[in-house]
């Protein structure tokens, strides 16, 4: 099978895209052209990827960027048995040389509810842009096939639809207890990601001999005071870093931090660091967002703070610190959970059956559209 992989939003090294679904179709032979904006993020693709480079679409500036993507696609899905987009934006307008192929789109968020967290957007645009978003996910629906990144996603949309979960890769064996040094987060840093209360944490516990460490690109309105932390030298920012050199660097911390604020696009979205975080035996520090307590509750592998509380962030940490015992129960309570719950390659064969089908493919039908979970 062909597969066009498109975005024109992401990141080409997106963990859901690249390390997850890209990395499951070739591992299942398949042949994956995937159009990303490589330069614009200083990325070398894949060997064993077809790559096509396109603009980047970030704030206002996104027309050049997605007439790019939409010329590509027309171009490389002519070769392709399917086309798995990723952006709703590439939706808009989609060419009709490509709505005639079989085209797959990956929900990975609540669009419409996502767009009081977009600070790129004017606030009055706001109200006025999310009828138009749901109308475009009506018609979306009605057209193409679709992939729902969340459960609590279904609401949104009249069919059944299967949902690919944000997993993770789960380790064979158990990893070595967490340490006493350092406070990690892995993701995109945004004020709604609780960029802010994390740099008031770090700040809070840096006299006490505790490095908070920040890995992931950062929103412009939150650049400024990151820099200035680190030459405070209360945290450290890495920048983006690759989800796979992410993990690599934060396995072995005391505590994962999931600070996320109470907004609607994340009450329904399952908090793919928390899992992250739990895979590799780190401790989890999390705000009450219902699908983090529903996972860090049960699993009994981390706290609950309050939202917007850098101080009740700071305390968690520092009962960690002093708790070893509860750091290493927490962290292999977590691991267990995850290897049995949130572990990817369970998910990833029926994600590929799905887009065998969908295709034409398949040697075998893939189950009804079903939730791809355990």
């Amino acid at each position: 099978m062909r597969v066009c992989v498109c975005t024109v939003v992401h990141h080409p090294e997106d963990a859901r895209i690249l390390h997850r679904q890209i990395r499951a179709l070739l591992d299942a032979g398949h042949e994956v052209t995937y159009i990303a904006p490589f330069r614009a993020c200083n990325v070398t693709p894949w060997r064993n990827i077809s790559p096509v480079d396109i603009p980047r679409a970030t704030g206002r500036r996104r027309l050049r960027a997605l007439r790019a993507a939409h010329r590509a696609l027309i171009e490389h899905s002519a070769y392709a048995d399917l086309v798995l987009l990723h952006d709703p934006e590439l939706l808009v307008g989609l060419p009709r040389p490509v709505r005639r192929r079989t085209v797959v789109w990956d929900v990975h968020e609540d669009t419409a509810a996502a767009l009081g967290a977009k600070g790129w957007l004017p606030g009055p645009v706001r109200p006025v842009l999310r009828p138009a978003v749901r109308r475009l996910e009506n018609r979306s629906e009605r057209r193409h096939r679709l992939l729902l990144a969340e459960e609590g996603y279904r609401g949104r949309f009249s069919g059944e639809h299967p949902v690919v979960p944000n997993t993770t890769y789960v380790a064979d064996l158990p990893p070595s207890p967490p340490d006493d040094r350092r406070a990690v987060y892995v993701g995109h840093l945004s004020a709604a990601r609780g960029a802010f209360d994390m740099i008031e944490t770090a700040r809070l516990v840096a006299a006490e001999g505790v490095m908070v460490e920040l890995i992931g690109a950062a929103d412009p309105q939150v650049r400024p005071a990151l820099r200035d932390a680190q030459r405070e030298g209360i945290l450290r920012w890495y920048g983006f870093v690759p989800n796979d050199r992410a993990l690599r660097i934060a396995e072995g911390a005391m505590a994962g931090l999931a600070l996320l604020h109470d907004v609607p696009n994340y009450r329904h979205s399952m908090p793919t660091k928390v899992v992250e975080y739990m895979a590799r035996g780190i401790p989890v520090i999390t705000t009450p967002n219902p699908p983090a307590v529903d996972i860090v509750t049960p699993a009994g592998c981390g706290l609950i703070v309050p939202f917007g509380d850098p101080a009740a962030a700071a305390e968690a940490v520092r009962r960690l610190r002093a708790d070893p015992g509860l750091r290493a129960d927490f962290g292999k309570r977590g691991y267990e959970a995850a290897r049995e719950q949130f572990h990817w390659p369970v998910h990833a064969e029926r994600f590929v059956a799905h887009l065998e089908t969908w295709a034409g493919r398949s040697t075998a039908t893939a189950a009804a559209p079903s939730v791809l979970t355990t």
